[in-house]
């Protein structure tokens, strides 16, 4: 039985997803908050997250506020979960959804979903592939809320150390956020000197999920990046922050599969930040913001700037398939590695490269076909989250252009086989559809020229 015919049977079999109820246990140290889905006939589901509360400050709470916003990111979760049957009714007793949040969290569950259906072969409009039924209580709060400073998530790669490093300025009035803390994320926060001023969060998929998808139950990605959303926001109004400060760069905008709105990083998008700012200010009705400080920047200039931030050049990680071993490190054989590689491959090839990824991963044949998609010579980019074909083109080529002769093995594939693509300046690209406020786009522009 091929994936699609596992869709519809599973459909048919589990046609019911219900989203129970969550609860929340206010211990001394965390805030543990456990949700209670059910697949009825197959499974109940209880997964849970932790909130360390050292460096939650803010003392003027409001209970219900707090129990609205848990329930929100439980609308969230269930996308993890309902996946595996993708079955085509979501009843939700957990608490109250008007028609338009029902309608938002359709598309988001769509779009989020996209790379799933689209590698499980499944051909589903937006509007069949499930529908939403509220049947819980409307939960009423009235909140008085001024917030100061920035909630920064990291997640151990260059990009949030870039933006670690743009607002040192206001270190006062800076926290970091992590979830799931390994030793890559941990030890930017503690170089960045954020050791004492992070928000940990513990996120633990409940097991039966993980036994689903060994038994072969339908898998895949999911848009991880808005879990970050939501439950940043909960940790900023408990930490009394006004902004939470992605690191999203412009090039998460472009689609995974050419001529489709397929997008691995869909909820790392313009138009994915632009929907919850409008659905936060709608239904939380308190002004924390939410937006990435890097969305002008391409993937190339966020590599231009950390090429110079040395004292993160040793501990961050990137490699997706590196972080789920015991010891987070690069392994050098996926897209991810070989993407941060050409990215940064203009400021510090060759001897700092080597240093940081321990091999000159151009020089690595069995890498040609990744090399290709990432260019864009081939069907889809890879699913993960790197840039655009354009900048990767203007990355190898400036290199080639540089080193002239005595090329490894990938630069000289490229040299042979394509056009130098140069005929843009990507260090100076700025776009200007983004959410910053004037006082963080004066940040970014003064950085930038220094290097014009």
């Amino acid at each position: 039985m091929n994936n699609y015919e596992k869709f519809l049977n599973y459909r048919k079999q589990y046609d019911t997803f219900i989203y129970e109820k969550y609860e929340i246990i206010d211990n001394p140290d965390n805030y543990e908050i456990i949700y209670y889905f059910s697949i009825p006939n197959l499974t109940e589901f209880t997964p849970k997250i932790s909130i360390d509360k050292t460096n939650l400050i803010n003392e003027n709470i409001n209970k219900d506020f707090i129990n609205y916003l848990v329930f929100n990111i439980g609308m969230i979760e269930v996308i993890s979960y309902v996946k595996c049957t993708c079955s085509k009714n979501i009843i939700v007793k957990a608490g109250h959804l008007d028609d338009e949040q029902i309608k938002w969290f359709k598309k988001l569950y769509y779009n989020g979903l996209g790379e799933f259906l689209y590698v499980n072969n499944i051909k589903v409009e937006e509007d069949e592939l499930f529908t939403i039924t509220s049947l819980g209580d409307k939960i009423d709060f009235d909140v008085t809320y001024k917030g100061i400073g920035n909630l920064i998530p990291i997640g151990g790669g260059k990009d949030s150390n870039v933006t670690l490093e743009l607002l040192k300025d206001d270190y006062e009035n800076n926290t970091c956020f992590i979830i799931n803390p390994k030793e890559a994320n941990v030890e930017c926060a503690k170089v960045a000197n954020y050791q004492d001023k992070s928000i940990n969060i513990k996120r633990i998929i409940d097991k039966r999920l993980i036994d689903l998808n060994n038994e072969g139950y339908l898998n895949g990605h999911t848009p991880f990046s808005a879990v970050v959303a939501f439950i940043s926001y909960l940790c900023a109004y408990l930490s009394n922050k006004e902004y939470i400060v992605l690191s999203n760069e412009d090039s998460a905008n472009e689609s995974t599969v050419l001529g489709t709105n397929i997008n691995h990083q869909y909820s790392k998008t313009y138009e994915f930040e632009n929907d919850f700012n409008n659905y936060t200010k709608k239904y939380f009705k308190i002004n924390i913001k939410y937006f990435s400080l890097l969305r002008p920047l391409t993937e190339f200039q966020i590599g231009m700037l950390f090429s110079n931030y040395k004292k993160y050049h040793k501990i961050f990680k990137s490699c997706n398939v590196g972080s789920k071993e015991k010891n987070w490190n690069w392994c050098n054989h996926c897209p991810k590695c070989l993407f941060v590689y050409i990215i940064l491959s203009p400021f510090l090839y060759k001897e700092e490269l080597v240093n940081i990824f321990g091999k000159d991963l151009y020089d690595d044949e069995s890498l040609l076909d990744t090399f290709k998609e990432l260019l864009g010579y081939a069907e889809t980019k890879p699913f993960e989250c790197v840039g655009t074909y354009e900048e990767v083109r203007y990355s190898v080529s400036l290199l080639i252009d540089k080193l002239q002769d005595n090329l490894p093995y990938l630069l000289n594939y490229y040299k042979e086989n394509y056009p130098l693509y140069l005929e843009q300046n990507y260090k100076i690209k700025y776009n200007k559809n983004n959410n910053l406020d004037e006082k963080f786009e004066n940040i970014i522009k003064e950085e930038l020229n220094k290097y014009v």
